[in-house]
C-alpha cells in the first residue's frame, strides 16, 4: 500500500492496519463519505472493513466491546452534525471505563464554515470538537493536510497513554478527500503505543515486605487488573490471601476459586463485605480499581484507611487513595511478576499445594452465600431472575462470554450469575474473564452494542448479552447487525414490562411510583421479524429444554424473551441507600 495511498482516509486505514485493527464501526453519511470510500478500498483487498451500526451510540458501544476483548484500538466514526452528537453517550462510557478508542467525525468543507451549511459542526455551528472535548482524552479539528499525520498519531498515542481512553479527530470533507499519490505512513505506531514494562522498583521492594509480613492479606481486584489477573491469583495462592472483587472486576476470578469470597459493593455478597469490616485483616491490597462509588463500597471508610496498599498503572486512580500506606505505580503485570520472582527466590523452591476447582454442579464449594438462595433453585412460574442466572451457565457452553446491561439485569448478574471458570492461576491473555459490565457511566444499551463488538473480537466463542426490556426498546435495532454479520450472540431479555431497577428503587426509597411501566412486548416476535431465532421462556423447564450448544453454534443471533417474575426485587439495596432521603 505504501506509495499508493490516494486520499487521507487511506492514511488512517494504513495506521489502523499497523495496529492490527480489523473493523471500523459507524454509519455512513455525506460528509464522511470520503472515509467510507477508503474503507471500501480497504475491504476489497482484505484490510480493515466497515461494520454498519443502526445508531451511532451503538457503533461506539461496538468499538468498546471490540477493544475490551482484543486489547486493540476500538474505532468508530460518524458523519457531521447529529451523527457526531449521537456518538457522545458511547464515547462518554468509554471515557469513564478507560477504553482506548479512536473517534472519527466529519465536518462540512472548510469553505462552508460559518455560512449556514447543513449540519455545520464547526466552531461556527454546533461545535462537535468542543462537545467531545469533555469526554475524550484528546479532541481536535484537522484544518490543514499538513497537520493530518501528526494529529492522527498524537491521538492514537494518547488513546493508549495513562489513563487510556477515547480520542477524537474531526476532519472536514475536503481535507479527507485530498489526494497525494506519494503518501505513505511515516511512523511505526506499534512501537509508539507499546506499553513499557515500567514500575517503581523502590515501591515494589516495599510491596514485597508488606506482602510477606501481612498476617491476613486480602486482594481487592478491579477491572484494570485484568491483564495480570492470572499472575495475581498465583500470588494469592502462594500467600493464601483471600480475593474479593469490585463489580467492575467480576468475572476475573472463578466463582469456585477456593480463595474467592465474592463481590463487594453494588449487588455484592455478604462474605466480601464482611471482610472489609474484619479488624483482623491487616492489609488490603487494592489492584487496578478506580475507587469510585461502586468500586469502594460507597467510599467505605474501611477502604480509605492506612491498612490499604494501592497498586495501579493509572495515576488518576491513585489520586483517590491519598491515605494509603503505600502506592505502587507502574504496569500491574510487571509489578506482580517482579514480586512473584522475588517470592519464589525466597521460598527454597517450595511450591503451594495445587488448587482444584469443583465441578460446576458442586455449588457447595462456592465460598460465599447468596441472598434469597432458595430462589436460586426455585421452580416457580414465572421464572425467578435468580433461577435464570443459575441456569444460564448450565445451558450455554462453558466458554460463553457474558455482558450485563445497566439496570436490574446488571444487579441480578453481579450477584447470581456465576460462569464456570477452571482457571485457578497462571498467565492468561489481557481480555479478562467471562463477564463484563460497565458501572461508572452505566449506559443502558451498552451490552447490546458491546456484544456485537465482542463477538467480532472472539470468533468461535458464544457471547451472551443480558439486558432488560427497557434497554431492548432503546437499542434493540442493533440485533440486525448481529444478523447481518452472522454472529452467534445470545440476547437474554429480562421482560417484566417495566424499568425494573427504577420501579423497585422507588419502592425501596419510598418515592412516588411513576414512569416505570412499559407496554407488554413480545420480544421473540420482534426478533423473528428481523430474522433472528427466538424463544419465549416462562419457566425453568422452558430454559432447560433449550439446546445451548446448537444456539451457540448458529450463524446468527438468538433472542431469549424471558418473562421473569415482576415482583422480585433486584439486589440493589446498596444503590438505593444513596438515593433515599436523609431522615
Amino acid at each position: 500500500m505504501e506509495g499508493q495511498i490516494l486520499e487521507y482516509g487511506d492514511l488512517i486505514i494504513a495506521y489502523l492496519e499497523q495496529l492490527g485493527v480489523e473493523y471500523v464501526f459507524g454509519i455512513p453519511g455525506g460528509a464522511i463519505e470520503p472515509f467510507y470510500n477508503a474503507l471500501a478500498r480497504s475491504e476489497r483487498r482484505g484490510g480493515p472493513r466497515a461494520i454498519v451500526a443502526r445508531h451511532e451510540t451503538g457503533a461506539a458501544f461496538m468499538a468498546d466491546g471490540y477493544s475490551r476483548n482484543t486489547g486493540k484500538l476500538g474505532v468508530c466514526c460518524a458523519t457531521t452534525g447529529p451523527g457526531a452528537t449521537n456518538l457522545i453517550t458511547g464515547v462518554a462510557s468509554a471515557y469513564e471505563n478507560h477504553i482506548p478508542m479512536l473517534v472519527i467525525t466529519a465536518q462540512t468543507a472548510l469553505s462552508t464554515f460559518g455560512r449556514g451549511a447543513m449540519q455545520d459542526s464547526s466552531c461556527t455551528g454546533v461545535n462537535t470538537v468542543e462537545l467531545l472535548h469533555y469526554c475524550t482524552r484528546y479532541s481536535t479539528l484537522i484544518s490543514h493536510v499538513e497537520q493530518f499525520e501528526h494529529k492522527l498519531t498524537t491521538a492514537i498515542m494518547t488513546a493508549f497513554s495513562s489513563p487510556m481512553g477515547p480520542v477524537h479527530i474531526s476532519v472536514p470533507m475536503d481535507i479527507m478527500r485530498q489526494r497525494q499519490t506519494a503518501m505513505a505512513s511515516s511512523f511505526s505506531l506499534t512501537n509508539l503505543v507499546r506499553k513499557p514494562a515500567l514500575c517503581d522498583e523502590d515501591a515494589v521492594n516495599k510491596l514485597y515486605g508488606e506482602l510477606v509480613s501481612a498476617r491476613q492479606p486480602v486482594f481487592l481486584l478491579g477491572d484494570e487488573a485484568r491483564e495480570a489477573v492470572g499472575s495475581i491469583l498465583t500470588l494469592a495462592v502462594k500467600l493464601n490471601a483471600r480475593v474479593i472483587v469490585t463489580p467492575h472486576g467480576k468475572g476475573l476470578v472463578s466463582p469456585y476459586h477456593p480463595l474467592f469470597r465474592g463481590v463487594i459493593s453494588f449487588a455484592g455478597h455478604r462474605e466480601a463485605n464482611q471482610i472489609l469490616a474484619d479488624e483482623a485483616v491487616d492489609r488490603i491490597f487494592i489492584i487496578g480499581a478506580n475507587m469510585g462509588e461502586w468500586a469502594s463500597n460507597g467510599w467505605d471508610s474501611r477502604l480509605f484507611g492506612h491498612r490499604i496498599i494501592h497498586i495501579e498503572s493509572t495515576e488518576a486512580n491513585l489520586a483517590r487513595t491519598p491515605m494509603a500506606a503505600l502506592h505502587v505505580r507502574g504496569r500491574i503485570e510487571t509489578i506482580v511478576e517482579r514480586t512473584l520472582m522475588r517470592l519464589d527466590a525466597n521460598t527454597d523452591g517450595r511450591a503451594p499445594k495445587a488448587l482444584r476447582v469443583a465441578p460446576s454442579t458442586e455449588e457447595s464449594r462456592r465460598h460465599f452465600t447468596l441472598d434469597d438462595e432458595e430462589k436460586y433453585y426455585s421452580d416457580a412460574i414465572p421464572i425467578k431472575p435468580q433461577r435464570l442466572m443459575r441456569e444460564l451457565p448450565r445451558v450455554l457452553p462453558s466458554n460463553t462470554y457474558y455482558l450485563a446491561d445497566s439496570g436490574a439485569s446488571l444487579s441480578w448478574a453481579i450477584h447470581y450469575l456465576h460462569p464456570y471458570d477452571r482457571r485457578m492461576s497462571g498467565r492468561r491473555d489481557g481480555s479478562g474473564g467471562l463477564f463484563h459490565a460497565v458501572t461508572e457511566f452505566a449506559s443502558m444499551g451498552w451490552a447490546i452494542g458491546s456484544a456485537v463488538g465482542a463477538a467480532l473480537a472472539r470468533p468461535g466463542d458464544p457471547v451472551a448479552c443480558i439486558t432488560g426490556d427497557g434497554s431492548m426498546l432503546m437499542s434493540g435495532q442493533e440485533i440486525t447487525v448481529a444478523i447481518q454479520e452472522k454472529l452467534p450472540v445470545i440476547f437474554v431479555v429480562l421482560n417484566d414490562s417495566a424499568y425494573g431497577m427504577v420501579k423497585h428503587g422507588q419502592r425501596m426509597t419510598g418515592a412516588e411510583s411513576i414512569g416505570t411501566e412499559l407496554p407488554e412486548t413480545d420480544f421473540a416476535a420482534f426478533a423473528r421479524a428481523m430474522g433472528a431465532e427466538a424463544h419465549v421462556i416462562r419457566s425453568p423447564g422452558d430454559l432447560l429444554a433449550l439446546d445451548g450448544k446448537a444456539i451457540a453454534n448458529r450463524r446468527g443471533p438468538t433472542l431469549l424473551d424471558v418473562r421473569i417474575d415482576p415482583d422480585e426485587a433486584p439486589p440493589i439495596g446498596f444503590r438505593t441507600s444513596f438515593l433515599k432521603p436523609a431522615g
